[in-house]
């Protein structure tokens, strides 16, 4: 089985607002990227939560994910949350998927297309790339996990791209949305007139 982790944990700062929570294709950012990954063929998604996530969970209620607290969310690196999931992932799953928490224009296709490469291709990372400039979200094999969770503090998963690069595939993909996220209200104006919302 293949897992999605979602950082969701982080206090928004320099959104002004909690946005996972900002509204997003009738649902809210958070719940538009978790439907995209359940609409995927990816087999369980937990979201780490943290900041604010009593609302969040109310957000994500009546979904099929999995929700892990990250009492360290505090913590500016991602990486924390990234780590708080993989604590928790199940026996069974080979693989993870590390989507962003504010990367709505993320879709279920391109999940697949990431799945099906990583199938195919030996390799055991997987970056989605859009005019060389590499994205997210990132898939790589279970074995990478207890290196994440040891290594890598101060530079988060590019640590892990940096490390392991014979074991890389940059997967060319047509949208730029793989570049982008929401870390301002500007970002977030942007991304709802690309999207047509």
């Amino acid at each position: 089985m293949i897992a999605a982790i979602i950082p969701a944990a982080g206090q928004s700062r320099r959104m002004g607002a909690q946005k996972q929570l900002l509204p997003w294709a009738g649902t809210t950012v958070i719940g538009h990227i978790v439907d995209e990954l359940l609409r995927s063929e990816i087999d369980e998604v937990c979201v780490v939560v943290g900041h604010q996530s009593d609302q969040i969970t109310q957000a994500l209620a009546g979904r099929n994910v999995r929700l892990v607290l990250n009492p360290d969310y505090r913590r500016t690196e991602m990486l924390s949350s990234v780590c708080c999931g993989l604590r928790g992932l199940p026996s069974a799953c080979v693989a993870v998927l590390v989507a962003l928490g504010d990367q709505p224009a993320i879709t279920a296709e391109l999940v697949n297309t990431m799945l099906r490469a990583y199938a195919t291709s030996g390799k055991g990372i997987v970056v989605p790339t859009h005019d060389g400039k590499r994205g997210h979200p990132l898939l790589f094999a279970r074995r990478y996990c207890e290196e994440l969770q040891i290594g890598y503090d101060q530079v988060g998963l590019r640590g892990l791209l940096a490390a392991h690069g014979e074991e890389l595939l940059e997967l060319s993909v047509a949208s730029s949305a793989v570049l982008s996220d929401l870390d301002s209200r500007a970002d977030y104006l942007r991304e709802l007139a690309r999207e047509g919302h």
